[in-house]
């Protein structure tokens, strides 16, 4: 079993803020599965799903984003599980709004959520980091976080969301690097200059001035002839 966590605070004042991308993550991978219905335990609410024909465990912590690591922690005591079998979902302000990356380890750059997960389970579980963009300001982080994403976002939020749930599957199956390849796809984020080959070199047809220069010209003279010019 592996467990998909995503992150973001429970009660629908959050609902729709930009910290909760993590917990709408998960949602939309619920809603294209026959999962079962969400229930509480491990101070979460939790779904066991098939994603690739393998068993995963959707988690969404109630405890608030800064004591996610409880819950995490609690859910892989239970199943036994190691740091590496477990995948977050969460919100990243590095990152341009809709842009995905995939991360194993590491520092938790700030992140409340991935701080206290850090503190419960280690650093070794991976990571899907999903942008939302930044401020501009550090001050302005902690209301622009928690704050609903805005009417246009969701030219970008949606598709990514789909993407993501569109490929799940292949993230569940340990294959990151084609999971981040359809989502880019899928969403329409991906980075252009990376799939853009590189121009080939035309090949060069020798010029019709280099060939004849390098071609000795036909003597065409008699032999008496030849005899006078030597004698010129």
């Amino acid at each position: 079993m592996q467990l998909f966590v995503g992150l973001g605070n429970p009660g629908d004042k959050y609902r729709n803020t930009r910290h909760n991308i993590g917990f709408m993550a998960l949602d939309r991978i619920w809603n294209k599965t026959d999962g079962a219905p969400w229930k509480a335990k491990f101070q979460a609410v939790i779904s066991e799903v098939r994603l690739g024909g393998e068993k995963v465990l959707l988690i969404k912590p109630e405890t608030f984003m800064n004591l996610s690591g409880q819950s995490v922690g609690e859910a892989m005591r239970f199943y036994k599980l190691a740091p590496e079998e477990v995948t977050v979902f969460h919100d990243e302000l590095d990152l341009p709004p809709g842009k995905c990356r995939s991360k194993t380890g590491g520092g938790h750059a700030g992140h409340n959520g991935l701080r206290s997960i850090h503190q419960h389970i280690g650093a070794e579980y991976h990571r899907i980091r999903l942008g939302i963009g930044h401020p501009g300001d550090k001050k302005l982080v902690s209301h622009y976080v928690l704050h609903d994403f805005a009417k246009q976002d969701q030219d970008w939020l949606d598709p990514l969301l789909d993407a993501i749930a569109d490929a799940s599957g292949q993230l569940a199956q340990g294959d990151r690097s084609g999971f981040m390849t359809k989502v880019a796809l899928l969403s329409g984020n991906g980075d252009k200059n990376a799939q853009t080959p590189a121009p080939k070199t035309p090949s060069r047809k020798p010029s019709p001035v280099s060939e004849i220069s390098d071609t000795k010209p036909t003597d065409e003279r008699s032999s008496l002839q030849k005899l006078i010019d030597k004698f010129k």
